[in-house]
């Protein structure tokens, strides 16, 4: 049965899936009724970072503009422009072996593409939530829900980090939202 986490807490994936090697994160939201006429596009990314909590190099975002990660460890399976359907909206697979060794931290994070424009903030979401799936068994390990008045106003939001802790893999939920432009001003924050 997957971990129902709240905000702030940590699990080890190591010990929660022996042996896990791949990780399926699943995003999904909906709009909130009566806004359905106005898109919300909501754009997960991964955030690959050093031992130091640092970005070294843009080519360690992945997101809908870069696929994949040159290492082939973290794939995006594309943009979905409005959460429409059921289960994960976006999802990001996970290849824990073949993770380099300088990337230590991989932060997933959110944000509402052209929110300024659009006038969108978090209020307008309803039911969005984080998963993780250990891919070679389809079990869910953890999951997270993100929505909540504590979000009205947020642009963006840094949902979890996926790490590597003396050499066990661990999730903390994050669930921080933030006012962004877009996901260069999420990059900014760990230069």
């Amino acid at each position: 049965m997957a971990i129902s986490l709240k905000k702030g807490q940590r699990i080890s994936l190591t010990k929660e899936a022996p042996g896990l090697k791949q990780i399926m994160c699943g995003l999904g939201w909906d709009v909130v009724r009566g806004f359905a006429a106005r898109q919300i596009d909501l754009d997960s990314s991964v955030i690959c970072l050093n031992g130091d909590k640092k970005l070294t190099d843009v080519k360690n975002i992945i997101y809908f503009g870069n696929l994949r990660h040159s290492s082939g460890a973290i794939a995006h399976q594309g943009d979905n422009l409005t959460g429409a359907g059921e289960g994960d909206d976006e999802v990001i697979n996970l290849d824990l072996p073949l993770i380099p060794p300088d990337i230590a931290y991989l932060v997933f994070v959110i944000n509402i593409y052209k929110c300024l424009d659009r006038q969108q903030d978090f209020s307008k979401v309803n039911n969005a939530f984080v998963r993780l799936v250990d891919r070679s068994h389809n079990k869910e390990l953890a999951h997270y829900n993100l929505s909540g008045s504590e979000y009205a106003g947020m642009t963006g939001m840094i949902l979890a980090e996926v790490y590597l802790h003396q050499g066990e893999w661990k999730m903390a939920a994050i669930g921080n939202g933030v006012k962004v432009k877009g996901l260069a001003d999420l990059a900014k924050m760990y230069s």
